[in-house]
Parts: C-alpha cells; sequence; structure tokens
C-alpha cells in the first residue's frame, strides 16, 4: 500500500519532453551512423502517445479524488467529534 501511494506521488526528477539537440555539432557521417543504428533496431516505428497522455490524466484525476476524498473524511472527523464533544 505504501509503495502504491509512493508511486502515485512520484515525480521524475528529469522533466519528461523535447530536448533541443541544435548547439550540438554534428557531421553528416555521425547523423548517418545515428540513423543506421536507430533504423536497424527498429527504432523509428512511429511511437502512440495517447497511452501515455491517457495515463497521465487518470493518474492526475485519482490523485485529486485521492486528496478530495482525505478532506472530506477529516471534516468528517472534526464534525463527529464536536457533536461528540457537544454532546457531554
Amino acid at each position: 500500500m505504501l509503495y502504491a501511494l509512493k508511486s502515485l506521488f512520484h515525480r521524475p526528477a528529469i522533466r519528461m519532453g523535447r530536448v533541443d539537440n541544435s548547439l550540438i555539432q554534428t557531421t553528416r557521417l555521425r547523423n548517418a551512423q545515428f540513423v543506421s543504428f536507430m533504423s536497424q533496431n527498429d527504432s523509428l516505428a512511429p511511437f502512440s502517445s495517447d497511452r501515455y497522455d491517457i495515463k497521465l490524466r487518470w493518474r492526475k484525476r485519482l490523485k485529486f479524488a485521492l486528496i478530495a476524498a482525505t478532506i472530506v473524511g477529516v471534516a468528517w472527523v472534526i464534525v463527529e467529534s464536536a457533536s461528540a464533544i457537544s454532546m457531554f
């Protein structure tokens, strides 16, 4: 249970996104070797990020629901405690 909560609120140290490599000087030979390497390893296959985006949206909604449920639970305990104290 603790691992599930820890993984739910984990933020990666490095933000995922596009990297600007325009400052790196490369030659035609190096680019050609890189493209050859990528094509041999089938890394140029199209990747659909829809599943990743859906997973991120789901995780964000789950996190919001968990926080809202916690707030409602704490408020309920406070109200019940106040009503129990007022009885005595």
